[in-house]
């Protein structure tokens, strides 16, 4: 995962005096770096210091798949994360391209966080890659350095390491411990975000680097006149309030200060939805052919999920056109169900909510789970 992506909600409280006691409670965003490259450079030790890149089938010339990851030294040829494979080989013709294997960066993960969990630690998951990780000690940089060690020691693999005195400085931090431009995966360390020295590090930078605002966002703050991190933590709240609603207006406010929760949990959390989707090599026009398809789809993502013993009681559809344009509709169902049939017709009313007035490229279905019904 990456700073693009959206954020918890934080806990807008500023850290307590423990942050200055010793022990004391930290916040450790572990990162690893250039993950799945490096998991397939670790299997493909010829591939080290070459540029990679990974993504679907691994055939640049094959219509509409995407690159999954590149290595450091792809990257420095513009290569990125969701750029269509054709462009990566534009960029880097000589680079090497591999198809993506999900069970071996899985597998891969598993090992990383095992590693991690062998230390007197809580460790909480956020996907292949990265985790937060709580620990109370009264020296998070030798903590820190123990964990990178035993992660490359045990798995071949590296990774970047935020501390914080909270998630959201934490999670910021890591990206100032990432390797530079210039450097190599293995160059990557630690860097310490806290309320002490947030001013010092965020105030000057565009709120754009907040962890959770991407570009609209960023706009829609720039509109209102913040164009800084400083800017947005001295803010009006009732005007942030007016703009976003109560609670995501209170959210940036906090964001702007650094604010954010410190609970760590190794509970595994819940999944509230599950989603399909397809990029078809082809682009759909004819309105039954797309009808057929999100009735199969929905049909299919139904079956999955109730033999997983879920409930579904909202349907989502998404739709993206030739020109990008990806807009999503849902439907609540009247009542939670795990009828593959009722779940098809629902998202059938759904689609009937777009207009169909150009070539279809993508369809995505996503079913939001319910609480079982009561016996």
């Amino acid at each position: 995962m990456r700073a693009s992506e959206a954020a918890p909600e934080p806990v807008p409280t500023e850290p307590g005096s423990r942050t200055d006691q010793a022990p004391a409670w930290w916040l450790l965003h572990v990162d690893m770096d250039q993950f799945i490259a490096a998991v397939e450079i670790r299997r493909r030790p010829e591939l080290r210091g070459v540029p990679l890149v990974v993504g679907g089938s691994g055939d640049p010339q094959q219509a509409r798949q995407v690159v999954a990851t590149a290595s450091y030294e792809a990257r420095a040829f513009g290569v990125h994360s969701g750029m269509p494979l054709k462009a990566a080989y534009r960029k880097c013709p000589e680079a090497v391209f591999l198809p993506s294997d999900p069970a071996a960066y899985e597998a891969a993960s598993t090992e990383v966080m095992d590693t991690l969990r062998s230390f007197p630690v809580v460790v909480e998951v956020w996907g292949w890659d990265e985790c937060f990780v709580g620990a109370t000690t009264d020296d998070p940089e030798h903590l820190a350095g123990e964990l990178r060690a035993a992660v490359v020691e045990r798995t071949g693999l590296t990774c970047s390491i935020g501390i914080g005195d909270n998630k959201v400085r934490a999670k910021l931090a890591t990206g100032f411990a990432k390797p530079g431009p210039d450097q190599r995966a293995g160059d990557g360390g630690t860097f310490r975000l806290t309320q002490a020295n947030w001013a010092e590090v965020m105030n000057h930078r565009p709120v754009r680097d907040l962890w959770g605002i991407g570009a609209r966002m960023s706009q829609n703050l720039n509109e209102l006149g913040l164009h800084t991190v400083a800017d947005l933590a001295a803010a009006d709240g009732d005007l942030l309030r007016k703009r976003f609603g109560p609670k995501m207006g209170t959210w940036y406010l906090a964001l702007g200060r650094g604010l954010g929760d410190t609970e760590v949990t190794d509970v595994p959390r819940e999944p509230v939805s599950r989603s399909h989707e397809v990029t078809y090599p082809e682009d759909l026009s004819d309105p039954a052919d797309i009808q057929d398809k999100v009735r199969a789809m929905a049909e299919e993502l139904t079956r999955s999920v109730v033999a997983e013993g879920r409930w579904i009681q909202r349907v989502h559809v998404k739709l993206r056109f030739v020109n990008f344009y990806t807009p999503i509709k849902s439907r609540k169902l009247p009542a939670a169900t795990q009828d593959p049939a009722v779940v098809a017709d629902a998202a059938l009313t759904v689609l009937a909510k777009f207009e169909l007035r150009r070539p279809v490229r993508l369809i995505g279905v996503r079913a939001e789970f319910a609480p079982p019904p009561a016996t």
